[in-house]
């Protein structure tokens, strides 16, 4: 019963420290995005990279399956 406790705790403490990082970054976010002026101009490979970080997509997942 007490290594439950001390994992419900743990994972408590895992749970806020991941709510505050994402209240950081939305905040950081809101005021980034009010000082970009008009649509950013991205090249291919950065929105290749800004797109699978978003989503995780990869071009060919099909790949993975052989």
């Amino acid at each position: 019963m007490n290594l439950l406790r001390m994992l419900a705790y743990v994972t408590g403490m895992v749970n806020q420290a991941l709510l505050l990082q994402n209240e950081y970054l939305v905040a950081e976010n809101r005021i980034l995005k009010g000082q970009i002026k008009g649509r950013l101009l991205l090249s291919e490979a950065e929105n290749l990279r800004w797109r699978r970080s978003l989503t995780g997509w990869d071009a060919r997942p099909w790949r993975k399956w052989r």
